[in-house]
């Protein structure tokens, strides 16, 4: 994954746990990473210096490096429930 794969307002998934969490407000605290579970969605909120991403995730915003998030690709969503390719039988 690149970097150019991530915009803001991208959903993204967490792939693996930094040593650590920083949250991503005015004044950054450190938490402990099993705050947030491997495979927990958020959404990009905004483009951090030194190569941070804020993400927005259920139980807060934290700072996250490249390799610990990827793009949530959208092939994976639900299909429509407009009925189009409804079959019955």
């Amino acid at each position: 994954m690149t970097e150019k794969d991530i915009t803001v307002g991208s959903k993204v998934r967490l792939i693996a746990r930094p040593p650590y969490l920083k949250t991503a407000e005015p004044m950054p605290m450190l938490r402990p990473s099993d705050i947030l579970e491997i495979g927990e969605e958020g959404t990009v909120i905004d483009r951090r210096p030194g190569g941070y991403w804020g993400v927005r995730f259920a139980r807060g915003a934290f700072l996250m490096e490249n390799q610990y998030i990827e793009v949530v690709s959208d092939d994976a969503a639900p299909p429509s429930s407009s009925g189009e390719n409804r079959k019955d039988f």
